[in-house]
């Protein structure tokens, strides 16, 4: 069994009857065949790899009453057929007759009895590709890992690969020859016992926390004060029990690479999509080649995630003004930000945070845009580098998850969303992916559309993956609160030629969304 961190149940507590916590992914592949059949393919390819796929065979024990967060084991009931379906897309297989497939499969929650994923091959496209659509929950995976699991997935270069032998002295030559086995489910009583050991723990956990925090405030602050109290903690129990607390809280160097999110001043400013959800979901994708992207950010002396992040404020600046509801302060965009260090012993967890950064929609130029985003991010990223995240996570292990859910409830049903400012508007993502082409058994992998969740009072995500030499968007909205989201993506591709025109450059790739193709 292994126990999920605070940050992993986070994502298992936010879910409500119309937020739900997993994020999923629409990859498309053109087949090498008419014979080719994917569905048969998709099932063989994860069957043979489950050994190193384990978020696709574990499943959550959850500890009696909520006293401790849960436990993962491998499934002892697991069903392969049951998480694997096949389908096709109705009315002809366009983007957005695909696009509300699978907005209506995103807007269903995960059976928590079993192995929290699910997956669908879409046939029926009408350009002759088929698509696999991958809901998987947050708890177990992030962005960075997500890009190593489609990596593994498809037969691309796997990271992370083990040659080490096995209990019986075999030595693996390929993933498909990783081996796992089922463990027994442990019983309440087991559980309970468990959770007593894990809560003894508690006040020595206070204390690191309390320590973290006062070295951390000397550190900001420059004021030595702050430390020599830290130390005072730490060496105020004289003997053997101030000689173990020392060892449970750790060295005063010791540092986590966990970091939380820096929250902004204020909120954000309202706007028609900062309200309570529905359960129902609307979804919209398309493509744009890199090298337009390259092109704008050398000659607006940029980075890529600089032009990304202007042209999204401006399709949304856009957005809002048809809308007749732009307001006049900046919208706030919150920002993951992944932070592995390439050490992590578990792969399959989350090693991510956030940043909150204001989007120039005020700002009426489009290259002015530009420069106003970089200072903001830049301004963003030295918040965040103020506190190490293993602070405000510690605090969030040391609360039972009962409590959590309460919380989560409440504000549910009290419809909070409705009567705040939010945190952050939206969530706009850009995530690196494979930069070497990937397949799936011959069937070449085009396109790897991100399709990711919202909550109350964030009705719109924006997530950007790259891809070889693509970057795919994908846009999940409230239906009730953006019913007309492809005209959001309309906007966005619009956006990246206004700013072209305002950098006075001519870009190497034409974008129509209508046909789904990119043309010199």
């Amino acid at each position: 069994m292994k126990q999920l961190s605070g940050l992993d149940v986070s994502f298992l507590n936010m879910e409500t009857s119309r937020s739900f916590g997993h994020v999923s992914s629409l990859s498309v592949y053109r087949p090498p065949n008419d014979d080719f059949s994917p569905y048969e393919t998709f099932r063989s390819q994860i069957e043979s790899k489950l050994g190193v796929l384990e978020p696709f065979r574990r499943r959550l024990v959850e500890v009696p009453f909520g006293l401790d967060r849960p436990y993962w084991i491998n499934d002892p009931d697991f069903d392969l057929d049951f998480h694997i379906r096949h389908i096709a897309v109705p009315g002809g297989g366009g983007e957005e007759q695909i696009g509300d497939l699978v907005g209506r499969l995103i807007g269903r929650p995960l059976d928590r009895g079993r192995p929290l994923w699910e997956s669908y091959v879409i046939e029926g496209l009408d350009n002759g590709d088929f698509a696999i659509l991958v809901k998987l929950h947050h708890a177990t995976i992030d962005g960075a890992a997500g890009a190593q699991m489609m990596t593994i997935i498809n037969d691309g270069p796997t990271p992370g690969a083990s040659n080490d032998e096995d209990d019986d002295g075999h030595k693996p030559t390929s993933l498909n020859d990783a081996k796992w086995s089922s463990e027994r489910e442990p019983t309440a009583l087991e559980m309970v016992a468990r959770t007593a050991t894990e809560i003894a723990k508690v006040p020595a956990k206070g204390i690191r926390l309390q320590v973290k925090l006062l070295n951390e405030a000397g550190r900001i602050t420059r004021n030595r004060g702050f430390n020599a109290a830290a130390t005072s903690i730490r060496r105020g129990l004289p003997g053997p029990a101030g000689d173990l607390v020392s060892r449970v809280i750790g060295s005063e160097q010791q540092t986590d690479n966990d970091r939380p999110p820096i929250l902004p001043p204020l909120g954000g400013p309202r706007t028609p999509f900062n309200a309570t959800i529905t359960p129902h979901r609307r979804f919209a994708y398309a493509s744009t080649p890199l090298a337009n992207i390259k092109v704008l950010k050398n000659a607006l002396g940029a980075t890529i995630n600089d032009v990304v992040m202007t042209v999204c404020a401006g399709a949304l600046r856009q957005y809002l003004e048809t809308h007749n509801a732009l307001p006049d302060e900046n919208l706030i965009a919150m920002v993951p930000v992944s932070i592995r260090s390439g050490d992590e012993t578990d792969v399959w967890s989350n090693r991510v945070s956030a940043i909150f950064a204001e989007l120039p929609t005020t700002n009426d130029d489009p290259a002015g845009r530009v420069a106003d985003m970089h200072d903001s991010m830049e301004v963003a990223k030295e918040q965040f580098d103020l506190m190490p995240a293993d602070m405000i996570l510690d605090i969030a292990e040391l609360a039972p998850p009962a409590l959590a859910v309460r919380a989560a409830r409440i504000a549910a049903r009290t419809r909070i969303a409705d009567r705040t400012s939010p945190p952050a508007n939206l969530v706009i993502s850009n995530v690196p992916g494979p930069r070497t082409p990937l397949s799936l058994q011959g069937a070449e992998l085009r396109h790897y559309y991100p399709v990711s969740t919202i909550v109350d009072g964030q009705g719109v995500n924006i997530t950007v993956q790259s891809y070889v030499d693509v970057l795919d968007f994908g846009l999940v909205s409230c239906r009730e609160l953006v019913p007309d989201l492809w005209y959001l993506m309309e906007l966005i591709l619009e956006e990246i030629n206004i700013l072209a025109e305002a950098a006075g450059v001519d870009l190497p790739f034409n974008v129509e969304l209508s046909e789904g193709e990119i043309t010199s």
